[in-house]
């Protein structure tokens, strides 16, 4: 297979499309980290859902970050003739920039990507071979093995001749959340990071087990536990929240080494991960936030592919029932998985 290369006197302009969730979102920065390795004076931007879009703030490796927001997501009062006014001025402004490259980073077909990428009008698509008739530089979806996300996104950078190791994923906290988290932490160390929340059923591990599992980490090990959590109702259907599994936890431990930490904000959830240690939390966006941060990771899988979603880079223990359903891994099983990653990565002398 051959593909049409940049000429070597022009560095050329990329847009990167990554309009899925969060975690999808981080393990595109090393595709985004190569293109800049290679191509040190191209453009290169990328485009996000607003919601995911904090993952990108302050990437050394972008000049320019583009968002839009998704209908079902938006905020009270903002209206959809509003919204979709924004993204036809946001597509006008993409289409006189005369983008040569738009890499699509979604493994599956998604139509809404191949629009945005058609009214751009670049001079190349690159994608997967998902059903795609604009791509006309196209990489096959099928491969021999299971790659993890980060591996099989990285290939779309093959079309314009990048190949060598994989770059880490990475994001950058912003320094004053960094700062404020820091002056709330409660004193000891390991500082261990707890995400209580989970999108998926399969992914929900017990508020009982929490509680009992924080409170062993404090008793055995002397940790300080940040607890973390989507604020607001379960049965909001935009953004189901966890406040009630929150409260469930914080009424059986008393302890001033727990900080209870809701964070509304994507930026505010980044940043107090960055104050960690160590992090447990269920497969999803935490697992790839965590490990782009550089922080040892205890995951606990329900139905995913631990293949293709663990946590890339750093020392981690994935934990998955043969129930393939997380609310069937004890209490003592976590417990033991974090004494694990305890004795094989120590303590680093700063956080943040």
């Amino acid at each position: 297979m051959s593909f049409s290369k940049p000429p070597v006197d022009k560095e050329p302009s990329f847009l990167v499309i990554r309009r899925d969730n969060i975690g999808d979102l981080v393990c595109t920065t090393p595709l985004i980290a190569a293109l800049r390795a290679r191509f040190p004076k191209a453009w290169i931007g990328a485009l996000a859902n607003r919601y995911a879009a904090p993952v990108l703030d302050n990437n050394p490796d972008l000049d320019a970050v583009f968002t839009y927001q998704k209908a079902k997501h938006r905020a009270p009062g903002e209206s959809l003739l509003g919204l979709y006014w924004q993204r036809v001025r946001l597509l006008l402004d993409l289409r006189r920039r005369s983008i040569d490259y738009v890499i699509i980073g979604s493994a599956g077909y998604q139509a809404s990507a191949e629009r945005f990428a058609r009214a751009v009008r670049p001079r190349h698509v690159i994608a997967f071979d998902n059903a795609s008739r604009l791509a006309d530089m196209v990489v096959p979806a099928q491969t021999s093995r299971p790659l993890h996300q980060i591996e099989n996104t990285l290939r779309l950078v093959g079309a314009v001749g990048i190949d060598g190791p994989v770059p880490p994923p990475k994001i950058v906290p912003q320094q004053r959340l960094v700062e404020e988290c820091l002056q709330r932490l409660p004193q000891g160390r390991p500082i261990i990071g707890v995400h209580l929340s989970a999108r998926q059923a399969d992914q929900r591990w017990p508020d009982a087990c929490f509680s009992e599992l924080i409170g062993a980490l404090i008793r055995q090990h002397g940790a300080s536990v940040v607890l973390t959590w989507s604020p607001g109702r379960r049965d909001n259907p935009l953004f189901p929240g966890d406040d009630d599994s929150a409260r469930a936890v914080l009424a059986r431990i008393g302890s001033p080494r727990l900080l209870a930490l809701p964070t509304a904000e994507l930026a505010q959830f980044i940043a107090s991960l960055a104050v960690c240690d160590y992090v447990l939390c269920s497969d999803g966006a935490p697992v790839h936030l965590a490990a782009a941060l550089g922080k040892p990771v205890v995951a606990l899988f329900g139905g995913a592919d631990p293949q293709v979603w663990y946590p890339w880079g750093v020392p981690h223990r994935v934990l998955q029932p043969a129930s393939k359903d997380v609310k069937d891994l004890s209490m003592a099983e976590v417990l033991s998985a974090f004494g694990e990653l305890l004795r094989e990565q120590p303590l680093r002398s700063s956080i943040g």
